[in-house]
């Protein structure tokens, strides 16, 4: 999905944007200086700009060469995460595509420098291991940029993947880029295996000691995760829902978790090399593990078929429910494929229980990090240890159709009766509120039927639950607003505005991009002084 201007020039991103372009700027300028000023480079700075800013944009490229990788150790970043709180590292994913963008730019720069004289050009770049490198490089950035563009990854993520993996060759290219020593005080080349003379006359940045440091990190990390996913998984159940969508429950001793983390999964019979994202959508307490899968994708339909609930299946079983849910495992005596997981990782909504409000909000099928959440928040609150921060759950669910609402209507109408005794009994406001949104446009005569059996009935005929579906889109702004003016009149809730700290509101989402620019528009423009509302978005 495009992403609008907008969401590139919010306020933490332009400062980010001067902090980290200014950055650049300056270690370019300092790799210039460096190479202009050196009397022992007399001979090449006779080439003059052409040198200058080919050596201005390769300190850029040896730290950019550095950084590309370590926002991908997860691993490393899972668990740094807890303690360094002020680093927005559930962007690491946007960070890593800003270096690519800075590695393209100062790319171009290098590289158009060295070609100012195409004949002298042709004879260094062909002939030097510099040259070859380096174009040995610029091939695998025009297929790795090429094949990274948000459509192209919606579309054919196999495609972004296993292009992707060209950065293997490329970063043993930068990291043997320097080997024929171009720069140097001395006419004739040197080769590295001339011991003491290459390093007293090579005069290069000599970057790869670094950039090893990034790349062996990585190194370090995907060898990690390889071990660990190969520790013995058992898939123990597959639910087929609505609409396509798949639950798939296993077993793995060896995997720890937190209520909204997500791990990443391989099916060997589908693909011996694909890794895919998931949500983790039980918590803790459960005896199982498990994901829920929409089948939208080339992977996730062969996952599917594999699993023995892909849409061809689906038909042949009709007859088991008419919503065409079922459980494959055990009706359908389906064998399993064998499963690999990896993780788990860190995610935004690990922090619900530190605020003192949780906003969460889920389109579709991206409700799964909510279910999680949720049932967690169910275990926690009956048993003897509450949590004592977080005073108040809204919960937001968006579904274009009826037959979304069965996902977990069980799960929900159990928090919404323990929620709605646990008041009563204490004498307060409801810990959970529930908001369900129907956007399908409805025929008239499903409209009067709704009608008709929600009169005078306890709870709505869609949802079975107290609350009461809404019809369309939600106003975020109105309910931002809407909160904000009870927390200042204490109708929403007694004790919190006023109090010497602000109230501070965290608004998590899990969906399409176009709904997080407007929920993150609510969040900004509603905040006040004394009520903060943060807003989080899951990335994978």
């Amino acid at each position: 999905m495009e992403h609008a201007w907008g969401s590139y020039f919010t306020g933490s991103k332009l400062w980010f944007y001067f902090v980290f372009w200014g950055i650049h700027i300056a270690i370019f300028a300092g790799g210039w200086y460096v190479q202009a000023s050196d009397s022992r480079l007399d001979a090449l700075n006779t080439l003059e700009y052409s040198v200058w800013f080919s050596r201005g944009a390769g300190l850029v490229l040896t730290i950019d060469g550095t950084l590309i990788l370590l926002p991908m150790c997860r691993n490393i970043i899972k668990c740094i995460r807890p303690r360094i709180r002020w680093l927005p590292l559930d962007e690491t994913a946007w960070f890593h595509r800003q270096v690519a963008y800075a590695l393209l730019v100062f790319t171009v720069i290098h590289t158009a420098s060295h070609y100012v004289k195409p004949v002298t050009a042709v004879e260094i770049h062909f002939t030097e291991a510099g040259g070859i490198t380096g174009h040995v490089m610029l091939f695998c950035m025009m297929l790795i940029y090429t094949t990274a563009h948000n459509r192209i990854r919606q579309q054919s993520f196999e495609t972004f993947w296993y292009i992707h993996h060209l950065f293997v060759p490329f970063m043993l290219a930068l990291y043997t880029h320097a080997t024929g020593c171009f720069v140097r005080d001395t006419a004739d080349p040197i080769s590295p295996l001339d011991g003491d003379k290459f390093w007293r006359h090579c005069l290069g940045y000599e970057g790869w000691r670094w950039e090893l440091v990034g790349g062996g990190l990585y190194l370090l990390e995907r060898l990690y995760r390889e071990v660990r996913a190969r520790r013995q998984t058992v898939i123990t159940k597959v639910i087929r829902h609505p609409y396509d969508a798949m639950e798939i429950q296993f077993q793995k001793d060896s995997l720890k978790y937190k209520a909204g983390q997500w791990l990443f999964i391989q099916v060997p019979e589908v693909s011996s090399s694909q890794w895919h994202p998931f949500t983790i959508t039980s918590c803790p307490f459960d005896p199982y593990i498990s994901v829920h899968v929409r089948q939208v994708g080339d992977f996730t339909r062969a996952l599917g078929d594999a699993l023995g609930c892909g849409p061809a299946q689906a038909r042949d079983l009709e007859g088991l429910d008419p919503l065409g849910m079922y459980e494959v495992a055990l009706q359908n005596g389906q064998k399993m494929p064998s499963l690999r997981v990896d993780g788990p990782y860190g995610a935004p909504a690990e922090d619900v229980f530190e605020n003192e409000i949780a906003v969460l909000i889920g389109t579709g099928i991206g409700v799964t990090p909510w279910a999680s959440i949720l049932k967690n928040i169910w275990h926690l609150r009956s048993g003897p240890n509450p949590p004592r921060r977080l005073r108040r759950v809204e919960f937001i669910w968006v579904c274009k159709d009826t037959s979304s609402f069965e996902w977990f209507q069980a799960l929900l109408s159990s928090l919404e009766s323990q929620s709605a005794a646990a008041a009563a009994s204490e004498g307060r406001a409801e810990f959970l509120r529930i908001h369900t949104y129907l956007t399908q446009r409805l025929d008239d005569d499903t409209a009067a039927n709704i009608y008709l059996n929600s009169v005078g009935q306890d709870l709505d005929p869609l949802t079975e639950l107290r609350s009461r579906t809404n019809f369309g889109r939600p106003d975020f702004k109105r309910l931002f607003t809407a909160m904000c003016e009870g927390l200042q009149d204490q109708t929403y809730m007694a004790g919190l505005y006023g109090s010497l700290n602000r109230t501070e509101i965290g608004v998590y989402f899990c969906g399409p991009n176009s709904a997080a620019r407007q929920i993150r528009e609510a969040a900004v423009t509603t905040s006040t002084k004394d009520i903060k509302f943060k807003f989080w978005k899951e990335h994978f």
